[in-house]
Order: C-alpha cells, then sequence, then structure tokens
C-alpha cells in the first residue's frame, strides 16, 4: 500500500500542492488534470526525484525516503522524455538499463527477452531506435521502467504523440501489467484513462478534488449533458449560453453536446455523462467550480 499523507510542495514562495492525502492499492489509477495543474510534481515526489516541504509517503507504512535504494528497487518510472541512444537497440538499451540498476547478466538476459516479447518489439529487438515510430519507443520505455518487476509502475504522460492505434495497444498493456501492482498514470488525455482506470484522481488548485471511480465521478453532472442540433448561423449564440462539451457536423447542421443546469427545451436529448464532459465542466475557462458535493 502507498499512501501520501498530508503532502504539500513549495518552490520558494509558491506552492504546486498543498495537503494531499491519497492511498493506492494493487490496479490502474487516471491521475488526471490540466498541463501545469501538479501533476508532474505529484509523479516526481512518488519516485523520489522531489521531496515534499510538509507531510510524508509510505509504503507499507514506512516513508520512502527512509527505505531509500529499497523503495527504488520495488519502483519503475517513465517520465514524460526518457534519455536514450537512438543508434542503440531495445536489447542494447535494456542491457545498459539493468546493468544501472544492478542486475547480472544472467538475471537481465531472460528478463529482456520477456519484456521485449511483452511490448511486442522481440522482432526489432536488434533494430537501432532512430527508426523507431514513438509508440516503439514508448513501448521500449515501459520494458525500461517493468525491468525490475516494480511493485509501483509509474508513468507520465506516457502517450503523448502516439497515434490512436499505439494508445489502444499502450491501454491493452497497461491493463496486463496492473494485476499484480499499482500503475498510476498521470496524464491530460482523458481517453487514455477513462476505460482502464480503476480510479481516476482529479487536481485542482493545488488539492485533490476527486478520487473516485468513473462512473461515480460522471454521475455528478447525470441529468445536466444534453444533445441538440443547431444552424450554422445559431451556434455562436448558443455557445454564450451553454456550456459546449463537443461539437460535430451533421448535414447542414451541428451536433451539439452541451451542459445546462436547469429545465430541458424541447429539442434537446439527455445523454449520460462521460468523463470528458467532467473533465471540461470542471476546467471550464475563466468559469472554474470546485464540486465538493458527495455523488448522487
Amino acid at each position: 500500500m502507498l499512501n501520501v499523507h498530508q503532502v504539500s510542495k513549495n518552490f520558494g514562495s509558491f506552492q504546486a500542492l498543498r495537503s494531499i492525502d491519497l492511498e493506492f492499492a494493487n490496479g490502474v489509477y487516471g491521475l488526471l488534470a490540466p498541463n501545469g495543474a501538479g501533476k508532474t510534481t505529484l509523479i516526481k515526489m512518488l519516485a523520489t526525484l522531489l521531496f515534499p516541504s510538509e507531510g510524508e509517503i509510505t509504503y507499507n507504512g514506512e516513508n520512502i525516503t527512509a527505505m531509500d535504494a529499497r523503495y527504488r528497487n520495488l519502483l519503475g518510472y517513465l517520465p514524460q522524455q526518457f534519455g536514450y541512444y537512438k543508434n542503440d537497440s531495445p536489447q542494447k538499451y535494456l542491457t545498459y538499463i539493468a546493468a544501472l540498476k544492478g542486475m547480472s547478466q544472467a538475471e537481465a538476459s531472460p528478463r529482456i527477452a520477456e519484456l521485449l516479447k511483452l511490448v511486442a518489439l522481440e522482432d526489432v529487438a536488434g533494430k537501432k531506435m532512430k527508426k523507431f515510430s514513438g509508440g516503439m519507443i514508448q513501448r521500449v520505455g515501459i520494458a525500461q521502467a517493468m525491468l525490475n518487476d516494480p511493485k509501483i509502475l509509474i508513468l507520465d504522460e506516457p502517450t503523448a504523440g502516439l497515434d490512436p492505434k499505439e494508445r489502444v495497444r499502450f491501454r491493452n498493456l497497461l491493463t496486463s501489467l496492473a494485476r499484480d501492482r499499482i500503475v498510476i498514470l498521470s496524464t491530460h488525455i482523458v481517453s487514455d484513462v477513462e476505460p482502464i482506470a480503476g480510479e481516476v484522481i482529479m487536481i485542482k488548485d493545488q488539492r485533490i478534488l476527486y478520487k473516485d471511480t468513473v462512473d461515480h465521478l460522471c454521475r455528478r453532472i447525470e441529468g445536466r449533458v444534453f444533445e441538440t442540433y443547431v444552424e450554422h448561423d445559431e451556434a455562436e449564440t448558443f455557445r454564450s449560453r451553454y456550456l459546449s462539451l463537443s461539437e460535430k457536423q451533421e448535414s447542414s447542421r451541428l451536433k451539439i453536446r452541451f451542459l445546462h443546469e436547469g429545465e430541458a427545451m424541447p429539442g434537446w436529448t439527455p445523454v449520460m455523462p462521460n468523463l470528458e464532459d467532467l473533465f471540461i465542466y470542471t476546467y471550464r475557462d475563466g468559469q472554474e467550480q470546485e464540486d465538493k458535493e458527495p455523488a448522487k
């Protein structure tokens, strides 16, 4: 069990996070917030790259800073950008990283073969990575994070720049990895976490706003999301009155998904909210609102 107890982080006079309380067990957790909200600061503290200004982080009751190398031996970490030599092959790169982690050759070789198969790179194990796509590079990154078979796997914006096919493959991989470990996925891309996260954590105003299942989070705006058709010359007026969540061109009109807190008008169809609807509502420009009432 990984626990964050009343953690705050200051950079001089700037407070990036304040009074954070979290608890993680095995499974996938989506850390979801816009860029600049403090996700990476929290991730770096969980990875011991930064240290709390106040509070503590514990693993099975022991402070992770005091655990030192024992904690890092349990940890796998994929930062937003990880360093590698473009002329290296995945095999050579992973062998190098294994050596840095203190793994023997006898231990590393079968583990690397196992991981290259897991991330579907066994056929290009000896190819130079300079020819790889962004998705293939990210899979190498996952493999290096998994070398020590970590109990805690932390991924910071891992799907940025990946095409839709690679993102689906990535989500499927994370689902299989989360069966016996904690997986924390930090992202601002809602579709990366909605299908796979057991719980989603949302940060706002330097605090934890929500930590709940996707279903329970979406219920917070149940009964307030609608769809309707709008003529193009009426669209701007409509947007000024209601919060537009998404828009789709259909024939000569726009089909608008929007949020309204009040009685429905004729021609409006109520729809079930999704996580992206809640994300847009929560972080909407100039109208941010902390909805701390219990879910319906």
